[in-house]
């Protein structure tokens, strides 16, 4: 059986018919990718054992032995008994995977990338093979694997470095050709990526100058050079400095050096046959890649925005639609991770809406309506309502599992607008789960349950939450999808936070939770959780809040200033602070800042405030007071009213 190996996204085997072959567990598969990371080379059986374990157990050798033989009964089922293996060879005291390299998509683009790399001349071809090499990258390499061994780490780094070559030797190709003008967004997301590449700013300050903004390379150029001064103390870059001088003086090489028919034949087949399909990727993969979190979070909410924003380019509202509507990856948070590029999401979303008409097919009109709803959050604009609510009608309407659960999840965000909507969080996520059991859709089933997390949460339901963190970390190892893991341990801590007498112990777990943060890639959730955590320690044990200058307050210092001032000794200043308090916004920290701004009266004494504080802390009776976030309490509601009318009562 001829077999083909992908190993630029999660490890994958086919067979030459394109039909799946199941090799096994992680650890055989780990083995797999280690033999196929060699290129061909045989691995010794000791290296093998050292790379699989970091301590290896007296048996890892014959484990090893076992793995080989699962491999190859799955890769060759045909082979006889005592048959020499023709893919999984025994070499000296190792192994070696003997398939062609064309064979392995890695193997594959790193000879794409080789072929193209220093040849002059025929840009248009360069950039076709290219762009095809790029369209094999389905996320991080070897995305299924979490082995801290060295090989796995050397082999990311090197595909990483060939991936981003190729991105330049494209970006090169097409702006001989004079095709810059569509490569900005994808330049722009690149030099963001890879702040420190000076190529990379290079060839968005080319692709900018053909695009008609002069200003806005030159302002480019000007950036990139103040971060490496910042960074690396270096007044100068060659390449930056030559690119700068060629466009101050419009150099003409700076347009199109290709000749006029490569031109043409290269950005006539872009247009005609490969805009839809590049795009729609750049979102697919972008979807699959979000799921996984840290650095692929990140890189994929840039690459779908760059792919909306590209799409609208071409005038083609359908195409911009169905590029938007590419990216469905569901959103338990309603703090925005980017406001300016959610900004920009739901601007193009609502254009594309208004272009397409009453006319548009329902399932598109209803996916664009649920984007608007899930990229504008945090606010009471009741249009976002509005769009959510007609997301829903028409899914319903449409029969469609897949648009509904879209719908319910711009629901779920929108249902923040107003307070005491808990009772409306806990049916959505009844829905969510038997709508994504009884139709296959993993993702919003995890949804469900991390949505119930927080309705047992704010009632105080700590079985009916545990049972739900139980069914969402099943799910995320079946699926693959490691954020799960860092919200149910926010929940653990702070599950920890209400029952230990040890503050520090829980101030431990919150740092723990906000070190996964870190490298989650959900600044959304992670800017500022660490000291407002902190905070609710200190309120419960009836102790000044933390002032500690390293804190990063984030979005909420606004509402604790007022006790740090206190915390000071500045009680002028505390007053001054509370008197300009604003409302809090509309999400998922808005009744535990409520509670801050409650203690702050108190403290003060200050009448005005704590009837603020009453009034919209009411609809929020017998719940607990950040208990929504799953992550933060600041203990029962009604504890905190009854605090506020002991106040009102003393006057």
């Amino acid at each position: 059986m001829e077999i083909l190996v992908n190993v630029l996204g999660q490890i994958e085997v086919t067979d030459a018919e394109g039909r799946p072959v199941e090799v096994g567990s992680r650890r055989r598969r780990e083995l797999l990718g280690r033999l196929v990371a060699a290129g061909g080379r045989a691995v010794p059986l000791a290296v093998l054992v050292d790379d699989l374990w970091e301590d290896p157990p007296s048996t890892a050798a014959g484990t090893v032995r076992t793995f080989v033989a699962e491999l190859r009964r799955a890769l060759e089922p045909e082979r006889l008994p005592r048959a020499r293996p023709r893919i999984i060879e025994t070499v000296g005291t190792g192994y070696a995977v003997r398939v062609p390299r064309a064979a392995v998509d890695a193997l594959r683009f790193e000879d794409a990338v080789r072929a193209v790399d220093g040849r002059p001349g025929g840009e248009a071809a360069a950039a076709r093979a290219l762009s095809e090499a790029l369209s094999w990258w389905r996320g991080e390499p070897y995305a299924d694997l979490d082995s801290a061994s060295s090989w796995l780490a050397q082999e990311r780094a090197r595909l990483a470095e060939l991936h981003c070559q190729a991105v330049e030797l494209r970006a090169r190709a097409m702006l001989d050709l004079g095709g810059g003008a569509p490569l900005v967004p994808e330049l722009e997301a690149f030099a963001a990526a890879h702040p420190w590449r000076e190529p990379a700013w290079s060839l968005l300050a080319h692709a900018l100058y053909q695009a008609g903004r002069q200003v806005d390379a030159l302002a480019v150029l000007r950036e990139a050079r103040g971060r490496l001064l910042d960074r690396f103390g270096l007044e100068s870059a060659d390449s930056l400095d030559h690119v700068e001088r060629d466009i101050l003086r419009q150099a003409p090489h700076l347009t199109s050096a290709a000749r006029d028919e490569d031109r043409l034949r290269l950005l006539t087949r872009t247009e005609a046959t490969g805009t839809y399909t590049r795009l729609r990727s750049m979102s697919t993969v972008a979807r699959a890649a979000a799921v996984t979190g840290g650095t692929n979070l990140v890189l994929a909410q840039e690459q779908r925005a760059a792919a909306a924003v590209e799409a609208e380019r071409t005038g083609d509202p359908g195409l911009t639609a169905r590029v938007i509507a590419a990216y469905d990856v569901p959103t338990i948070w309603t703090r925005a991770d980017d406001p300016k590029r959610s900004a920009t999401l739901v601007a193009i979303a609502r254009r594309t809406l208004d272009r397409l008409g009453p006319g548009a097919p329902a399932a598109l009109r209803a996916r664009l309506l649920a984007t608007v709803a899930l990229e504008h959050r945090g606010t009471r604009d009741g249009w976002a309502a509005e769009a959510a609510l007609e997301a829903e009608r028409l899914a319903r309407d449409l029969h469609d599992p897949g648009v509904l659960v879209l719908a319910l999840n711009a629901r779920f965000v929108q249902s923040f607008q107003r307070p005491g909507h808990t009772g409306e969080r806990d049916v959505i996520a009844g829905e969510l789960i038997d709508l994504s059991t009884r139709h296959d859709l993993p993702l919003f089933e995890i949804l469900g349950h991390l949505v119930r997390i927080q309705v047992c949460a704010a009632r105080g339901d700590d079985e009916g939450a545990q049972r739900h963190v139980r069914a969402a970390e099943q799910l995320a190892d079946v699926h693959e999808t490691p954020l799960v893991h860092v919200l149910t341990a926010a929940f653990r801590a702070m599950q920890l936070a209400e029952r230990s007498d040890d503050p520090a112990e829980a101030a431990r777990a919150y740092r723990a939770v906000a070190t996964d943060l870190a490298g989650a890639g959900m600044p959304g959730v992670e800017a500022g959780l660490l000291p407002l955590a902190l905070l609710s320690l200190r309120m419960r044990h009836r102790r000044p809040a933390p002032t500690d200058p390293a804190l990063a307050w984030g979005p909420y210092r606004p509402w604790v200033q007022p006790l740090l001032h206190l915390a000071r000794g500045n009680t002028a200043a505390a007053r001054e602070a509370a008197a300009v308090l604003p409302t809090p916004p509309a999400d998922h920290l808005y009744d535990a800042l409520w509670a801050v701004t409650a203690h702050t009266a108190v403290l003060l004494d200050d009448a005005p405030l704590a009837a603020r504080a009453h009034d919209a802390l009411v609809p929020l009776r017998g719940e607990i007071a950040g208990g929504t976030t799953a992550m933060i309490g600041f203990g029962p509601v009604d504890d905190i009213l009854a605090g506020i009318e002991r106040l009102a009562r003393r006057r």
